[in-house]
């Protein structure tokens, strides 16, 4: 490596690393806003809630590395020809693809690093991000009983109490618990207290009345085929651990498995079709999305070296290969989209990840086979002799 790889490596290397580690930041913030009111409100701890949305980061970087790999490459090489550094390194003599170097090597770090989040961290992190959740909303489910609020915990259970007095004493108690299908269950009390037991939090109800809906076993013709059946108690439990029965069963999904899982599952899933189509998809998009990386850096490459040189001419470069960019960024979504729908066009996800590099290089090598207008004759002078 000269020092003159060395030089342009360096100014990449850092520009990529503050760049992506400051977008990652801001989606960050933005995205973990969705978890502030654990903290705020119902009283999950600050340890527990960065750990939690540490966990989406690796999500984050691996979708966000091919776009800041491509900023970074484009905005140094724009700068460095508009203070002249690219003229002056020509003119000693440096071709184009010993100039795109440094932007190429990033750019295979880039698709490294792509690989290793794409194969390995994303589906590790994301299992544990499930697993967080699931443990927030079952054997954490005291922190989500708000007073004055009714309150979900899981899809089959919300509680609602009046009045929570400091030493965490319910007062006014509505339970609905609809996770046995077909009897639903309504408790009134007057008071509780939100337990841990073995098995996660319990509610303990205290003079109340239970509510349920029964089918009436052989019913009589034109009679009502439910009842409800009213019990008073002096004291009554319930199970907050799970939000339904068949909770222990968790589903999947696709960005929690690994590649072999994704394109082998395992048939005792008995997954439908659709869902056979979307994981294809899914292990196709993830490991070519790395190549995107590359692709991009190429197309900052063709777009900053070639051309000819202008004094101000770096703010209509800029904009051309942000507008490239963003238009592939716009049809890598829709072929996401159809590749999952229908497994035929998987395909595409592959074209979209190298054309463009392909073309992006072709393009920087001077566009070798493309007819090229021949140069006219000078006209000769006036009177200039025979």
């Amino acid at each position: 490596m000269t020092r003159i790889d060395r030089y342009i490596l360096r100014q990449l290397v850092g520009g990529l690393l503050a760049v992506t580690c400051g977008l990652a930041a801001l989606v960050w913030l933005t995205q973990s806003l969705r978890f502030i009111e654990l903290v705020l409100d119902r009283g999950l701890s600050l340890a527990v809630f960065v750990q939690l949305t540490g966990l989406m980061l690796p999500g984050f970087f691996a979708v966000i590395l091919p776009i800041t790999t491509f900023v970074v490459v484009l905005f140094v090489y724009v700068r460095m020809n508009s203070d002249r550094e690219l003229v002056v390194m020509r003119a000693a003599g440096l071709s184009q693809l010993r100039l795109a170097r440094p932007g190429l090597m990033l750019a295979l770090m880039a698709v490294g690093a792509g690989y290793v989040l794409n194969l390995w961290l994303v589906p590790l992190s994301h299992t544990a991000f499930r697993i967080w959740q699931f443990e927030i909303r079952n054997q954490m489910a005291a922190i989500l009983v708000q007073e004055g609020v009714f309150s979900s915990v899981g899809g089959d259970l919300t509680v609602y109490a009046r009045l929570r007095d400091r030493d965490g004493t319910l007062r006014g108690i509505l339970v609905h618990d609809a996770r046995e299908r077909g009897a639903p269950v309504t408790i009134l009390a007057e008071q509780g207290r939100i337990t841990t037991g073995p098995n996660g939090p319990r509610v303990t109800l205290q003079n109340g009345v239970r509510q349920q809906m029964e089918r009436v076993p052989n019913p009589a013709p034109g009679a009502q085929p439910m009842r409800l059946s009213v019990l008073s108690f002096n004291e009554n439990s319930v199970d907050l651990a799970r939000a339904t029965r068949q909770e222990e069963a968790r589903f999947r999904d696709s960005r929690e498995r690994s590649i072999p899982e994704l394109l082998h599952p395992d048939p005792a899933e008995g997954l439908r079709p659709r869902e056979l189509a979307r994981f294809v998809g899914e292990a196709h998009q993830r490991m070519s999305a790395p190549l995107t990386a590359l692709s991009f850096a190429l197309v900052g490459l063709a777009v900053a070296l070639t051309g000819q040189f202008r004094r101000h001419g770096g703010g209509l470069r800029l904009a051309a290969g942000i507008g490239i960019v963003v238009g592939l960024l716009a049809v890598g979504l829709t072929i996401g989209n159809l590749a999952t729908r229908d497994n035929s066009f998987v395909w595409l996800i592959w074209a979209h990840a190298t054309a463009p590099g392909f073309v992006a290089l072709w393009w920087m090598l001077g566009a070798p086979g493309l007819p090229r207008p021949r140069a006219l004759p000078m006209p000769a002078a006036p009177g200039a002799a025979d």
